[in-house]
């Protein structure tokens, strides 16, 4: 974290001072309210912090993609009471987010207030990055604060021009965030093992190319793991799996070969003939076993206590996608049991687990066990970006 300022480089005391600081309030809603407002959670201590120490905060955040326009419907105002809610304090809502109404409102408003702008997709020059638009919003802060990782794969002004005008800073969130991930994968305790699970193998390709070199144990599971069986020869019968990307697979199990990384697949699976909840045709067999009619639908039991052993001779993990079709039982079995004994090792100390991305946090929740990883990061396609070795442009404005 050396090449990253915090709110603890700035002054105790900020009265006088706007802070300009990038959230990601893009909220799920239905009837008018949030479904999940754990995006506003993991903002709102740099928020009141900033507050607290006398700033006036004005809040940037997008909400849908109205693609540049203004659409009534994708207005911040819309979520504006569920982070009133959350933050249990009073918010002005400003409806632009450069100019004399903005310049106005900060006149009305009083050191430790907070403001919201609206959805700062509603002009061109946010997705554009353009200069300009960034320097419009720059004129009414002091200083800049990202505390939205999950939107700083974007190079946008609100996430990369702004950090290039203003003096720069990471919110509490994003601070956290990228401790984990740099304890993950930047400078991790070894030996590190990676899960990576999911339907296909090509909307992870760059992720397992980037892990092989960087982890010493690859678990691969989910409708993925199908697709690196058929590259060995097992007939997988009629489960998921790219059949056209099977040269691929067998090319990343070379490279593993080559960076010393053993990539673990499953030896025995549950299989069924339908997919569906409990099905009567649900048995478990050796992956040599599966028939022209069955699908491979999760990880066996003797292949999960195999990768628990695994784990258990590790000391950093990352985790992202489910081993099997999680969302229907009993096909979420070998997930919950692995991510227990994740759970386990890191309350007993010997792990640091990082997990990320919906359908894992979702599993690990589901499992019981989301408090006791060390770090879950609900960022999505910046997560997955960050696992892929890429630079995203918002975290890497803050170090510049």
């Amino acid at each position: 974290m050396a090449n990253f300022k915090t709110l603890d480089d700035l002054p105790d005391d900020l009265t006088g001072k706007v802070a300009l600081v990038r959230v990601d309030l893009n909220l799920p809603m239905q009837d008018g309210s949030a479904t999940d407002v754990t995006r506003v959670e993991a903002v709102k201590p740099t928020i009141l912090e900033l507050a607290d120490r006398g700033a006036k905060v004005l809040l940037l955040a997008h909400f849908g993609r109205p693609k540049g326009q203004r659409h009534s419907t994708m207005s911040t105002s819309f979520v504006q009471g569920d982070v009133e809610k959350v933050l249990d304090r009073e918010i002005m809502f400003i409806p632009e987010v450069m100019g004399p109404v903005v310049a106005q409102s900060l006149d009305i408003l009083d050191r430790g207030d907070i403001g919201l702008l609206d959805n700062v997709r509603f002009w061109p020059g946010e997705e554009a990055n353009d200069a300009e638009f960034a320097a419009g919003i720059a004129a009414h802060g002091d200083f800049y604060v990202n505390d939205a990782f999950s939107a700083s794969h974007r190079a946008h002004a609100s996430t990369v021009g702004l950090a290039r005008i203003l003096p720069a800073y990471s919110g509490r969130a994003m601070e956290a965030e990228l401790k984990a991930l740099d304890a993950a994968l930047g400078s991790p305790e070894q030996p590190v093992a990676a899960v990576v699970g999911g339907a296909k193998v090509s909307t992870k390709l760059d992720v397992l190319e980037h892990l092989v070199i960087k982890v010493q144990h690859l678990i691969i599971g989910g409708g993925m793991a199908n697709t690196f069986l058929a590259a060995q020869g097992v007939d997988v019968g009629k489960s998921l799996c790219e059949h056209d990307l099977t040269d691929t697979a067998s090319s990343i199990l070379d490279a593993a070969d080559r960076a010393g990384c053993t990539v673990h697949l499953p030896y025995d699976v549950v299989v069924a003939q339908e997919f569906a909840a409990n099905p009567p045709s649900l048995r478990t067999c050796n992956v040599h076993e599966v028939g022209k009619g069955e699908m491979i639908l999760d990880i066996g039991p003797q292949a999960v206590e195999a990768l628990a052993d695994v784990l258990k001779t590790c000391r950093t993990l990352v985790w992202n996608g489910p081993l099997g079709a999680f969302e229907t039982e009993p096909f979420d079995a070998a997930t919950v049991s692995l991510a227990r004994t994740a759970a386990a090792l890191t309350k007993e100390g010997s792990l640091v687990s990082v997990a990320g991305g919906g359908d894992t946090v979702a599993a690990l929740a589901a499992a019981g066990v989301a408090g006791d990883f060390t770090y879950i990061s609900t960022a999505g396609g910046a997560f997955l970006e960050w696992m892929e070795g890429k630079e995203l442009p918002g975290v890497a404005a803050l170090q510049n």
